[in-house]
């Protein structure tokens, strides 16, 4: 930079540091979209987790039986408490009488044919 000028040195200056500020905002907003791309596929593990889980939640009848969903069911959207399809199974063995959710349906997932409505289960009683 010898031979230039104050103001022609200070020129350059300048335009190195508008460079570098769009170097920067560039730098920014590729951080920007990898930190939303991180956390979409967070997300999507998540959701994946979920819908290969299940879960068993309290009936909302005061008399009613608990509930089989698949994890990812929006009745409930929390993730908490999924169940592994052997744990599942150990859900159906301790309530003979749990019901299944019939809008994400969990026996298709679990490789069982769709149970009979609740009132057409035979409850051990003497009826035929």
């Amino acid at each position: 930079m010898t031979g230039l000028s104050i103001s022609q040195r200070l020129e350059k200056q300048r335009t190195l540091r508008d460079w570098l500020r769009w170097q920067l905002d560039q730098a920014d907003n590729t951080i920007r979209k990898l930190e939303a791309e991180e956390k979409e596929q967070e997300r999507r593990r998540e959701v994946a987790r979920a819908e290969m889980a299940w879960k068993v939640l309290p009936s909302r009848a005061a008399q009613g039986q608990p509930v089989l969903h698949r994890g990812g069911c929006h009745i409930d959207p929390r993730r908490t408490g999924l169940l592994s399809q052997e744990e599942a199974f150990v859900a159906m063995r301790q309530f003979p009488e749990l019901e299944f959710c019939d809008i994400c349906q969990p026996w298709g997932s679990l490789g069982i044919d769709k149970p009979p409505p609740p009132e057409s289960r035979v409850h051990g009683d003497d009826t035929p």
